[in-house]
């Protein structure tokens, strides 16, 4: 059975043997479907609620 995946940033489904998986010195695991989600969660530190091209955006206040 494959397990169904979902990027940690933008929300997209990740295909099974795609991705990246990053884990956090606490033990957090992060799944990203992209280099670009990658880049601008860990390194850029975005938020993916004001980022306009996620689904988890939800737009400024």
């Amino acid at each position: 059975m494959v397990e169904s995946r979902v990027c940690s940033f933008c929300g997209e489904r990740i295909e099974p043997g795609t991705g990246r998986m990053y884990i956090k010195r606490d033990g957090t695991v992060l799944y990203f479907c992209s280099n670009k989600c990658f880049k601008n969660m860990i390194i850029l530190k975005r938020d993916p609620q004001h980022t306009r091209w996620t689904k988890r955006y939800i737009g400024r206040k």
